[in-house]
C-alpha cells in the first residue's frame, strides 16, 4: 500500500446496486443478485457530509443505475448545498427523459450517458433488452436541460461495435456532446469475455486519426482517467479515450468509491474496503471522516499496482460499484 500525500478529492457514490439493463461486459444476466442492505436517505446524507469534511470536492453519482433510486433528485439537492467543486452523474439513460430537468434544477452540473451503439438491434443485444429510443429521448432531455457538460460513454468491443467509432463521433459532435470511448476492462463479467474483444485506446485513436488534431491525448486536470484529443475541424469539439486495460492510470488516481451498502472502496479492481455504514446511519460525520482516512490508507501503490489488469479485478462486480 502507498502513503498518499493528500486525502481523496474525488468520490463515486453508488446510490444503488440495482440496474434495469444487463450489459454484456458488466453483469451475466438480470438475475445475478443484489445487496441485502443499502444505505437509507439520511445515512447517505451523513455519508456525503462526512466525505466533504474528509476533503472530497468532486462527486459523481453512479449505480447500478442511479436513476432507479426513488429520491435521487433529493440527494442531488443535498449534495448541491455542500462545498463541492463538481457534481456529476453517470446513467444508462433509460429514465432520464423525465428526470433530466429536475436533476439540473436540483444542482447537478454534468451528466454522462452510456451509449454503446446507435443501431437499435445492436443496442438491444449489448444491453440485453435495452431500447435505444428511450435512451436517446433521455439524452435529448439532458441537452434541453442545459447541463454544463453532456458526455456519452461507449465501451468498444471488437467485432461488435468497433465499426461505429466514426459514426458515433460525428453524431455526438453534431449535438455538442463529447464522446468517450472505453476499453473493455477485465472487471467482473468483463473478465469472462474473450481476450480478442479488446480494442485498445491506441487502435481507437488510429481509427479516428483523420478527424483529430495530431498529438498525444491529454487528461483534464482533476477530472478522472479519460484522455482527450481535439477535432481537426473545430477546437471546441473533442473525443475522449479511457484505457484501463492497455495503459492503466493508477498512479494519478485520486478516487474513492462508496458502495450502496456504505463500504468505502479505495480501488475498482479489488473488494478491499472499510464499512462506514454504522457511522452513516448514526449520523456521525467525524467517524465517517476517520473511515475515509482508513480506507484511503488501503489504496494500492499505483506505481506497482496495475488496476483492472490485476487478478482481483475479476472478483469485483462492476454493476455493484458503478464502474
Amino acid at each position: 500500500m502507498a502513503v498518499h500525500p493528500r486525502p481523496p478529492r474525488s468520490v463515486r457514490l453508488s446510490l444503488t446496486d440495482r440496474c434495469d439493463l444487463a450489459c454484456v461486459y458488466c453483469r451475466p444476466h438480470r438475475k445475478d443478485g443484489y445487496l441485502e442492505e443499502r444505505l437509507e436517505d439520511q445515512a447517505w446524507k451523513a455519508m456525503m457530509e462526512g466525505l466533504v469534511r474528509a476533503g472530497v470536492r468532486r462527486v459523481r453519482l453512479t449505480g447500478g443505475e442511479p436513476l432507479l433510486h426513488p429520491r435521487v433528485v433529493e440527494l442531488v439537492a443535498h449534495l448541491a448545498e455542500l462545498a463541492l467543486e463538481d457534481l456529476a452523474l453517470t446513467t444508462n439513460g433509460t429514465r432520464l427523459a423525465s428526470l433530466a430537468l429536475p436533476l439540473r434544477q436540483a444542482g447537478l452540473r454534468r451528466i454522462t450517458i452510456s451509449l454503446d451503439s446507435l443501431i437499435p438491434e445492436r443496442f438491444f443485444q449489448l444491453t440485453r433488452g435495452g431500447h435505444l429510443g428511450r435512451v436517446l429521448d433521455g439524452l435529448d432531455a439532458a441537452l434541453a436541460a442545459g447541463f454544463d457538460e453532456v458526455k456519452i460513454n461507449t465501451v468498444i468491443l471488437r467485432g461488435c461495435n468497433d465499426d461505429e467509432l466514426e459514426a458515433i463521433t460525428h453524431w455526438a459532435w453534431g449535438r455538442g456532446i463529447t464522446p468517450r470511448f472505453i476499453e473493455v476492462m477485465r472487471v467482473g463479467e468483463g473478465a469472462n469475455l474473450p481476450h480478442n474483444v479488446l480494442v485498445t485506446a491506441r487502435e481507437m485513436q488510429e481509427c479516428l486519426a483523420p478527424l483529430l488534431v495530431q498529438g498525444d491525448a491529454v487528461p483534464d486536470p482533476d477530472r478522472g482517467p479519460a484522455r482527450y484529443r481535439r477535432a481537426l475541424h473545430d477546437p471546441d469539439r473533442r473525443v475522449g479515450f479511457i484505457s484501463g486495460t492497455s495503459d492503466t492510470f493508477c498512479e494519478r488516481c485520486d478516487r474513492l468509491r462508496v458502495a450502496s451498502n456504505g463500504v468505502l472502496r479505495p480501488c475498482l479492481a479489488t473488494n478491499d474496503g472499510v464499512d462506514a455504514s454504522l457511522p452513516a446511519r448514526s449520523g456521525d460525520i467525524f467517524a465517517i471522516e476517520r473511515a475515509v482516512a482508513e480506507a484511503w490508507a488501503l489504496k494500492p501503490d499505483g506505481r506497482i499496482w496495475k488496476g483492472c489488469t490485476e487478478s482481483t479485478a475479476a472478483e469485483v462486480s462492476m454493476r455493484a460499484i458503478g464502474g
